[in-house]
């Protein structure tokens, strides 16, 4: 017998770890179950700060993050963490791995981390992701980590719509040109230069200096901070931390937090409206009517602009 909406949200809200997982898979899976989930939790959110954590596979970010939820732990605070993995619908490989690195906050009950793939739903991580924050911001989480795997289009825009978003490069020049290249510098707020006790760490370091003295990225009111660390050893991660929080009483005083969730609400919203009227098209491209304007475009009897306007009209009731 299915659980209903209803009763998963009750439990989530009471912090019922089971309950939470639960409604993320259905919002992964997306449909009105993820709508109706959404829609129930929705007046209780706002209250969780986001970080997003990025930059090129093999920069450290799974220990990084697994260092930071330590960090946030034990000034007592519950955290969520979110792996993003769009490239993979399995649950093993980075998956697995990632929950094998944080395996010491597995029964830690004011953790909870979840890997997330796209699952072959047409929405995707870009629809997906938002709704999982909202649920683990129901469920009391004051800080919720969005770790994406890799540094494509997708992997950017999820982790650049965090309030701070953390970018991780390692040493060596051509981490920095891919970094850029990316489009990973520009959504950053705070660089971080991972196994900073290898060899270049030091001119990573002043290749980003320069990069952003180059670029107008650190000319307005943030320059997003360099900073060292050693994840694997805990070097350098509180530094880390306090950058984060500096750029969140920097945003909180300006105002730039309002200013930021606001054209995130209006960027998701778009990208809702965009999904929901590609699924009208897809709809409006299938059926006899389509075989039938097909035919007439064919047989010049329209053209295909007119054929167009006339779908259109059919699957908005004109």
């Amino acid at each position: 017998m299915p659980v209903r909406s209803d009763d998963l949200v009750a439990r989530a809200l009471d912090h019922d770890r089971r309950a939470v997982a639960k409604l993320i898979s259905m919002v992964e899976r997306g449909g009105d179950d993820a709508h109706e989930v959404v829609a129930r939790l929705y007046r209780r959110t706002g209250g969780a700060y986001t970080v997003g954590i990025t930059g090129a596979p093999g920069a450290g970010k799974s220990t990084l993050t697994d260092k930071l939820v330590a960090g946030i732990r034990a000034d007592g605070a519950e955290v969520g963490v979110l792996a993003v993995d769009p490239s993979s619908p399995f649950t093993g490989g980075a998956i697995l791995g990632d929950r094998i690195r944080m395996q010491e906050h597995a029964t830690d009950d004011g953790v909870f981390i979840r890997s997330m793939a796209t699952r072959g739903h047409l929405g995707g991580l870009a629809l997906a992701t938002p709704q999982a924050v909202r649920i683990l911001d129901a469920a009391g989480m004051p800080w919720v980590i969005v770790e994406t795997v890799g540094v494509g289009q997708v992997e950017v825009e999820i982790a650049g719509a965090a309030d701070t978003t953390v970018v991780v490069v390692t040493p060596g020049w051509g981490d920095a040109v891919q970094a850029n290249k990316a489009g990973l510098l520009e959504i950053a707020d705070v660089l971080v230069v991972n196994k900073a006790d290898r060899d270049g760490a030091d001119e990573t370091a002043r290749d980003l200096e320069v990069m952003l003295d180059l670029s107008d990225l650190g000319a307005g009111d943030w320059r997003p901070p360099v900073v060292r660390a050693v994840a694997a050893t805990g070097e350098g991660v509180g530094d880390v931390w306090d950058a984060v929080l500096t750029h969140r009483a920097h945003l909180e005083d300006t105002g730039g937090l309002e200013r930021r969730r606001t054209e995130r609400t209006r960027a998701e919203l778009r990208a809702i409206v965009a999904h929901r009227i590609q699924e009208q098209a897809a709809g409006a491209c299938s059926g006899s009517a389509f075989d039938a304007a097909a035919a007439a475009v064919l047989a010049r009897e329209i053209d295909p602009y007119e054929a167009a306007d006339k779908l259109l009209e059919d699957v908005h009731g004109g």
